[in-house]
């Protein structure tokens, strides 16, 4: 008995090791599949408005969210990494990356799975402070809407006023504004950990935390696509 206790417990020993390697190395791929989306997404010829982009002090890539339904009810999961600029106001180069968890539920006809590409522009530091502090609720905790797309769409409607966050979606390669309402938006904490080695306050983290090499794409993805925040100075105080 205890020859069979010592060989479990070697086993463990040699297994917990691959295994925190497995996650660091998923984490990572992931971050990097972040940098992938956006570029693509930037590269549409009818993508997400310039002007809003220029606006946002947050975006949030969640690739591959998949969908699934049986018998008409169905949910949806998805983890992915949210970016902010840096500084106390949202005014400095885009920052760390924090990772995010989406999950929500639904109420369709379709049978089946469909993964998903989203991306949500958080449009002021309400929305943004929201979402690192705790968990949000789409609708209910912060306002979400389908955001406009076009390079020459106005970003002066009631929606993109009013909205906390702008959210769209790819699939099969359409690009559209696209409802996430009841969905909720969390900072996922043990992939955070897995990223940075250690337990991270996400807030501080994307204020002006060291940028892990895989999120290296998507950072200057956008330090160059939108240099400077240019919302209303007052509206960031």
């Amino acid at each position: 008995m205890k020859k069979v206790l010592s060989t479990f417990v070697a086993l463990a020993l040699a297994v917990l090791p691959f295994a925190a390697i497995q996650a660091d190395t998923k984490e990572q791929d992931r971050l990097k599949t972040c940098g992938d989306v956006l570029e693509d997404i930037i590269g549409i010829p009818d993508n997400i408005p310039q002007n809003l982009v220029d606006k946002a002090e947050c975006v949030i890539v969640i690739p591959s969210v998949l969908k699934a339904a049986i018998l008409g009810i169905g949910g949806s999961y998805g983890r992915g990494a949210m970016t902010c600029r840096s500084g106390a106001n949202f005014t400095g180069p885009w920052g760390s990356p924090t990772m995010m968890a989406l999950e929500g539920g639904s109420i369709g006809l379709q049978l089946g799975g469909q993964a998903t590409d989203f991306v949500i522009l958080v449009m002021n530091p309400r929305g943004a402070n929201a979402i690192l502090e705790n968990k949000v609720k789409l609708g209910a905790d912060a306002s979400a809407s389908a955001g406009p797309k076009g390079r020459t769409a106005s970003a002066d409607t009631d929606v993109t006023l009013r909205a906390e966050m702008l959210t769209y979606s790819r699939s099969r390669g359409l690009f559209a504004g696209v409802s996430l309402e009841g969905s909720t938006l969390r900072p996922d904490a043990n992939a955070n950990e897995e990223i940075y080695g250690t337990k991270v306050d996400p807030k501080e983290l994307v204020r002006g935390g060291k940028i892990p090499p895989s999120a290296a794409k998507m950072i200057d993805l956008l330090n160059k696509h939108s240099p400077r925040n240019l919302s209303d100075p007052e509206s960031l105080k």
